[in-house]
């Protein structure tokens, strides 16, 4: 079966890439993409190609999804797989995109067991063996706004890598030759310290979700590493080092 899935590959890249002309467009508007090699350049065009054609990416609440728009959110997917390989994004079909932020309602325990609905209004879901949920203006708003260290697309993405290993918790798979107690003293130590400035009202460089839990930690040091390098390089080294590691890239030579 896998030469004929290689076979469907090359016959899905050799008659319908991505435009050249359009393919450009999209890089040349997200800064997080400048300072690619034209190697990963193309090996992205490829990814991001065989993407749209493995995913589904549909409209919510009547949007209609443009095919300029589904290689904007694409390709910022697959610049997390990069080196990895689509394969990270398997056991999941479909990407559902809202015009703004959406509302979610879930259950939430209190202190003495009484269960309530909370709703909140959110720019990006991942769901365990389940869709990612984007707002479109938050991601046309970013990719536009270049080097913020915020991206919805690459923090939920990061949670679907997160979940490859069975639920969120901060922990992805690590790669063969990734000593997993560096791994853990990296980010236990940075988590803890950014908890440690926030409940002494300190301001910290990064997004103070990332102190929710590891799972948005990870997720919101993933979109630094992207969109950010330089501050995450700053505020956690070993941090940076250990997703140098795990996404086998050096965002911070590129910047």
């Amino acid at each position: 079966m896998r030469w004929l899935q290689r076979l469907r590959t090359r016959y899905l890249l050799r008659h319908h890439p991505i435009d050249h002309t359009e393919w450009d467009q999209v890089l040349s508007r997200g800064a997080i993409f400048k300072g690619l090699s034209a190697v990963e350049r193309a090996h992205l065009r490829e990814l991001t190609t065989l993407f749209l054609y493995r995913k589904t990416l549909v409209g919510a609440h009547d949007l209609t999804v443009s095919h300029q728009m589904a290689v904007t959110i694409a390709a910022q997917a697959c610049l997390l797989v990069l080196k990895l390989g689509l394969r990270w994004y398997d056991g999941w079909s479909q990407v559902i995109i809202y015009p703004g932020a959406f509302r979610v309602a879930h259950d939430r325990i209190n202190d003495v067991g009484i269960i309530s609905k909370q709703a909140r209004s959110l720019s990006g879901e991942s769901w365990l063996r389940g869709p990612v949920i984007l707002s479109w203006d938050d991601v046309a708003h970013e990719i536009d706004a270049g080097s913020t260290g915020h991206s919805v697309v690459i923090h939920e993405f990061a949670h679907k890598l997160d979940m490859r290993n069975g639920r969120a918790n901060g922990m992805p798979p690590l790669h063969a030759d990734m000593v997993r107690s560096d791994w853990t003293a990296a980010f236990a130590g940075a988590f803890k310290h950014l908890q440690q400035r926030l409940a002494h009202h300190h301001r910290p460089a990064i997004n103070s979700y990332a102190a929710t839990d590891p799972a948005e930690f990870f997720a919101v040091v993933s979109e630094l590493f992207f969109t950010d390098p330089e501050t995450l390089m700053a505020e956690y080294p070993r941090v940076y080092a250990q997703l140098t590691q795990f996404y086998q890239q050096a965002p911070l030579d590129r910047h």
